[in-house]
């Protein structure tokens, strides 16, 4: 047998244990290993059982307002599409490049003219060319004529040239604006002869 207080074994007919002299009245007959197994559990305190983290939920959600990845952190599904591509050649936005055909007039005309295949792009470029083309045609007309004999009109030749310089930074600054708010704006006649040429290739 064994004692119920330290786990030594006794002699048989004992009443005190020889080791801790705890007294053996009722004889023990728990195991020197269950005795051990209960002092080791009520050192160690009474274990709780560990919970898992409750799941989040989503009762009450809708279907557009309930997280869509991990702890309703959003998944991002597919690619975004890129900002300012818009499919032109020169990998600009639309409008800014239909805009930037008229910042030098005729020349960025063509520039963007031959190297873009959007319509919008090559409407506005080719708009570009005729109006500013244009202008430039009367004025290299005039200063030709002028030593001819146009000088003798000087007056009404300056008036006349000074409208135009007017007239054209008007319509530089109109049709840069209408094209970067990506209207297809067209001037009269003018508009018409761009758009037929813009669907030209």
């Amino acid at each position: 047998m064994f004692c119920g207080q330290c786990g030594k074994e006794v002699t048989p007919g004992a009443r005190f244990c020889a080791e801790c002299g705890a007294p053996l009245d009722q004889p023990s007959t728990t195991s020197y290993s269950s005795v051990l197994g209960e002092n080791t559990s009520q050192r160690e305190g009474p274990r709780h059982p560990v919970s898992a983290a409750p799941e989040p939920s989503n009762a009450g959600l809708s279907d557009e307002e309930a997280p869509t990845g991990p702890l309703g952190s959003e998944q991002e599904t597919g690619t975004q599409p890129p900002v300012g591509g818009a499919g032109t050649d020169t990998g600009l936005p639309r409008n800014l490049a239909a805009l930037l055909s008229y910042v030098l007039g005729w020349l960025t005309g063509l520039v963007f003219y031959f190297i873009e295949k959007d319509s919008f792009v090559r409407f506005h470029a080719m708009q570009s060319i005729l109006v500013f083309g244009g202008i430039t045609g009367i004025y290299v007309i005039v200063s030709i004529l002028f030593p001819l004999g146009l000088w003798r009109i000087w007056g009404i030749v300056h008036v006349f040239t000074s409208l135009l310089s007017l007239l054209s930074v008007i319509l530089w600054v109109l049709l840069m604006v209408k094209a970067y708010q990506g209207e297809r704006y067209k001037l009269p006649y003018i508009g018409d002869l761009a758009e037929q040429y813009a669907e030209k290739r």
